[in-house]
């Protein structure tokens, strides 16, 4: 076969997959991933809808409770493949990891900040902490806890920061739906701080 032949038939569409092939291929797609994939790039990918691609991971993430493997979700559209939470333990000892990993009480409010009002900035963070949170945000970017995800358009085009999948692994989560639900008059108080602060 020539190379044109070969070329003609690497670019030829994939043939429809059903729904475990597609399982299949999603799971080999995120294996060798080194972050976090969109759906709509795994759609791409196996010639298939985004639905599709939903149904599949649904279909993955069961088969992979077997293997002590699961599908950690970034956001909507981002998911990755990563350990059941419930085996950290075991893993930590299997890797020397025995130490737990320690923050400081600021570190733990700062990266909660973050989490439920990703992205945020660090002048969303002062607001609601009342002090400086540039140290604390070294901390956090060094540990891998957060990463900036860009800048707000507004005057001086502060960091947006967001947390990381280091961020999932260390508290167990498969999502960040999973974290748990802040009181109504909580999320009303964190809202009205970070909107005087914009007024300032």
């Amino acid at each position: 076969m020539s190379d044109q032949q070969d070329q003609a038939a690497l670019q030829r569409p994939l043939e429809p997959l059903t729904c475990a092939e597609r399982a299949r291929a999603a799971g080999a797609i995120l294996f060798v991933a080194t972050e976090p994939v969109a759906v709509s790039s795994i759609a791409h990918q196996l010639g298939c809808t985004v639905p599709q691609v939903y149904e599949a991971l649904h279909e993955l993430s069961i088969s992979l409770q077997a293997v002590g493997l699961v599908t950690q979700w970034m956001s909507e559209e981002l998911v990755q493949l990563g350990t059941a939470p419930d085996l950290a333990s075991i893993l930590r000892q299997f890797l020397g990891q025995d130490r737990t990993v320690r923050l400081s009480q600021a570190a733990l409010e700062t990266v909660a900040l973050i989490a439920y009002r990703q992205p945020a900035t660090r002048a969303d963070l002062e607001s609601i902490r009342g002090v400086d949170s540039t140290g604390v945000l070294q901390t956090l970017l060094a540990r891998g806890l957060i990463e900036p995800t860009g800048r707000l358009p507004s005057a001086g085009n502060p960091v947006l920061y967001s947390t990381t999948p280091d961020f999932l692994r260390l508290f167990g989560l498969s999502s960040l739906n999973d974290l748990p639900q802040l009181p109504e008059d909580l999320v009303t108080g964190l809202d009205e701080r970070v909107g005087e602060a914009g007024c300032e």
